[in-house]
């Protein structure tokens, strides 16, 4: 039996039907990517994942928190989902943040879409606390100030994301890199639903109040725009 939504998934779902878009981050490009893994340096983290090497073809969503004028401040977003068939995807959400242990669990407002992107909330790997990070590649090209611009990089070559891990107050470990390619349309940003708190690397979890509130704002919000799905159907 389903159980009856929460009072915040009620009020994202009437948000989301209202503004006819999704309730976070209704502004965004949508890009195929291809993500390698070529594990953590040092101690490993436990998590299957994070520790071995691998590659994966992926999705990556670049996206404004709220509908700011382009170029304004504002909290971005970075969502990339690694499609490993037959086995569920990995659904890995970070937000404009600071790369300093006293600054990576908060969001903060900027206007260059090149930055540090973290998971603001810690994951869970047995009795460690974990953070995931999306960071700058120096080498690589800038993504710019908006959207457009995001394109135009895109476009004009492969821009590259690091992947990185860090405990909460150890140095970023990086463990792989994200290479954008063609942009997808607007209808597949249309149906593109991220789960994250269902689709966590395995090995890792989020728990606690803050990840229920945001698993509630996040079913209210696919089910506002109409791509509210059963949690294994979105796996698949």
């Amino acid at each position: 039996m389903t159980p009856a939504p929460s009072a915040v998934e009620r009020a994202a779902a009437a948000l989301a039907r209202l503004r006819h878009a999704r309730l976070l981050h209704p502004a965004g490009r949508v890009f195929a990517a291809d993500v390698l893994i070529w594990g953590t340096p040092g101690p490993p983290t436990g998590v299957p994942l994070l520790d071995g090497p691998g590659r994966f073809p992926g999705t990556v969503r670049l996206s404004k928190g709220t509908p700011t004028p382009a170029g304004w401040p504002d909290v971005l977003g970075v969502a990339v989902r690694l499609h490993r068939d037959p086995e569920p995807p990995v659904d890995l959400l970070v937000s404009s943040s600071g790369a300093a242990p006293v600054l990576r669990n908060l969001p903060l407002p900027r206007r260059r879409l090149t930055g540090t992107y973290t998971s603001i909330m810690s994951f869970r790997a047995g009795t460690r606390r974990l953070f995931l990070a999306a960071l700058a590649d120096p080498d690589s090209p800038d993504l710019g100030r908006t959207l457009a611009e995001a394109d135009a990089a895109v476009a004009g070559d492969e821009p590259r994301l690091v992947l990185a891990v860090a405990s909460a107050v150890g140095p970023w470990r990086p463990f792989g890199e994200v290479r954008l390619g063609g942009r997808h349309g607007a209808l597949e940003d249309a149906a593109l639903a991220f789960d994250p708190i269902g689709n966590v690397p395995p090995g890792l979890r989020l728990a606690g109040p803050l990840a229920r509130l945001r698993d509630a704002g996040y079913r209210g919000s696919r089910r506002g725009r109409g791509v509210a799905l059963s949690r294994a159907a979105r796996r698949g």
